[in-house]
């Protein structure tokens, strides 16, 4: 169950009309993929167990929202340590040489197999990592096709392209997807379901959380009202450190969709209460441009700290509760109370800040679903590198 609380913020117009924005996107965009959420979990789930039983390592290999949202899921959802396998392993999210080659020593006496994700095939950094792992993995074996899944668009494309003349598995994806919607697609779920997460789960709270959009319209109209109180940075606060790549996800999914036309609230991330240490000053009494959403879950398996004749959960609840009223109200935060940490709930939170990101790009009006500063920066360095190579 996830409930939420925005009752700090008692001046909002409540009146603002964000449901006819909905609808309105309903009939703009009447079949658009994240938002009808009609996947086929089997073929997926069929993929992912193939790979189970053979893996040791699965290695993905995407940018921004190719990897994020996957990424965010997995580590929510799986333990600290003493993993299942396969080892999931994310690659071509920088250019880094050290890393790459670090990679392959890694995976040397391991078996290995790989789905590289990019709709346009036109990614520089999925592309220049994946050229390396598909000599490796020529090298190494002589199934290499059956081993690797190529997740694009099935119309045009390099990475399209390049799948078919090595016949090398393609998992199809819609052209109308975006990288930072991407996640209840198969983009994120075939990943998320060799981690072993259940992805039907996952989409069942997606659907809750679609069938029941009301707190999305508060949320969306407390944003705006921060913004035009002067509030132009949003900071999402976990108090459970595997959350940490759920707030890189919504990073992305706010910072690109609405950061345009020179508008926007700027995204940012505190895992506490480390960061309580650090950045919690400036929250307290620093310039009042900044506002909170705190998402918070009790553990399910907790310790009891007899010193203090409290669990371990109870005195992170404490924190979080007390750092809410010393910030107040210099800072307010909306609250996001999570039952458990479970497929279903982060499901729902999913669509849920999807939803507000795109509504709230309708209030801001701006296109939810463009990149244009991002694509100038990959004209830019494509123009760089070929000229080099010429």
């Amino acid at each position: 169950m996830v409930k939420f609380d925005f009752h700090s913020y008692n001046d909002v117009d409540s009146t603002y009309d964000v449901e006819s924005l909905h609808q309105q996107f309903i009939k703009e965009h009447p079949n658009v993929s994240w938002y009808q959420l009609d996947v086929d979990t089997d073929k997926i789930d069929k993929l992912a167990e193939t790979i189970k039983a053979h893996a040791d390592v699965f290695i993905v290999v995407g940018i921004g929202g190719s990897f994020l949202g996957a990424k965010a899921i997995i580590d929510a959802l799986r333990p600290y340590f003493n993993k299942p396998k396969p080892e999931i392993i994310f690659a071509g999210t920088d250019l880094s040489s050290d890393y790459l080659n670090d990679l392959l020593k890694y995976i040397a006496d391991k078996e290995v197999y790989i789905n590289v994700i990019s709709k346009t095939g036109m990614t520089l950094e999925s592309l220049v990592t994946f050229s390396v792992l598909l000599d490796y993995m020529k090298e190494k074996y002589d199934d290499y096709q059956n081993r690797i899944t190529v997740t694009t668009s099935d119309t045009d494309g390099k990475l399209y392209a390049l799948a078919t003349n090595e016949s090398l598995n393609v998992l199809s994806i819609s052209g109308d997807i975006i990288g930072r919607y991407s996640v209840l697609t198969p983009v994120g779920l075939l990943p998320i379901a060799v981690a072993g997460v259940d992805i039907t789960a996952l989409l069942r709270g997606a659907k809750k959380a679609k069938e029941n959009p009301q707190a999305i319209y508060d949320y969306v109209r407390v944003r705006k009202f921060m913004r035009e109180d002067g509030r132009i940075i949003e900071s999402f606060n976990v108090y459970e450190p595997k959350l940490d790549y759920f707030t890189e996800w919504l990073k992305q999914l706010f910072a690109e969709s609405q950061g345009k036309n020179n508008n926007g609230t700027l995204p940012i991330s505190t895992i506490n209460t480390r960061d309580l240490h650090s950045l919690g000053q400036y929250f307290q009494e620093g310039k009042p441009i900044i506002f909170s959403t705190t998402i918070y879950s009790d553990s399910k398996i907790d310790i009891d700290i007899k010193a203090y004749n409290k669990s371990m959960s109870e005195i992170n609840r404490i924190a979080m509760e007390s750092v809410a009223s010393a910030h107040y109200p210099h800072t307010k935060s909306n609250l996001i109370t999570l039952d458990e940490i479970n497929e279903e709930n982060m499901g729902y939170l999913i669509f849920f800040f999807e939803m507000s990101a795109m509504l709230g790009s309708y209030v801001l009006g701006v296109d939810y679903d463009d990149q244009p500063g991002v694509n100038r920066y990959k004209e830019i360095l494509r123009n760089h590198i070929f000229n080099r190579d010429n």
